[in-house]
């Protein structure tokens, strides 16, 4: 699949210094749609697992493809680069999204909506992995983290589907979801061009089961199955 936004994956890929990549997040978040922008409708969805390799000089990026609401694997594809950028919290899309492009251009079907494990606008700049990368790919995307990078929450109820608005600064960044019942929540933010309560809905339709979407699950195990082959 082809990078709408060239330009922007190309001064991703120069960035060598933190204050230039804070630079180009702030740039890159004038660009975000923060409501329902699907050029059709959502019948694929995929999830990709980023990894390191050889002591983290090799960054590995898996990527899988379901059909939805079905959630059966339509597509995969792995990509492997040299590791560009250091570990920064607050930064790590520089260091990830590399990996995550090569492999989303080996795919066969393009996905009409991506999850990406970690944050979308729920980030300090308002520019987590989902965010940065849909604003690349000019795709919907849903950021869903295990846990919260910024921002405060009211008390969450134990049932599946209870969700609490995520504060920062004086807005909502993105929300706190049950998605399974007593069991720890996640948090969901909209990564571009997507509502946050659709990617509330989305995360839901996504995780009929476990804690985390089948979108992410699906691409652990092939990042998994790679790394023991």
């Amino acid at each position: 699949m082809p990078i709408p936004n060239a330009q922007f994956y190309e001064q991703t890929l120069l960035v060598q210094q933190p204050d230039r990549a804070i630079a180009l997040q702030q740039e890159l978040s004038a660009h975000l749609i923060t409501e329902d922008y699907f050029s059709q409708p959502i019948e694929t969805v995929a999830g990709v697992d980023v990894g390191f390799q050889d002591h983290f000089r090799i960054t590995q990026a898996a990527v899988v493809v379901l059909s939805f609401p079905q959630l059966e694997k339509r597509d995969q594809a792995i990509a492997q680069v040299p590791t560009r950028f250091p570990y920064i919290p607050g930064l790590l899309s520089f260091r990830e999204i590399p990996a995550i492009v090569q492999a989303l251009e080996k795919l066969h079907i393009s996905p009409d909506l991506i999850f990406c494990d970690g944050q979308g606008i729920a980030h300090p700049r308002r520019l987590g992995i989902a965010s940065h990368l849909g604003v690349l790919m000019d795709l919907p995307t849903i950021g869903v983290a295990k846990s919260r990078l910024v921002g405060t929450h009211q008390q969450l109820p134990a049932e599946k589907g209870a969700w609490r608005s995520l504060w920062h600064q004086g807005e909502v960044i993105g929300a706190v979801l049950r998605s399974r019942s007593h069991v720890k929540p996640i948090y969901v933010s909209l990564g571009h061009r997507i509502s946050l309560n659709s990617a509330l809905e989305f995360t839901l339709a996504c995780t009929p089961k476990y804690r985390l979407p089948e979108t992410t699950r699906w691409a652990d195990k092939l990042a998994s199955h790679s790394r023991h082959r």
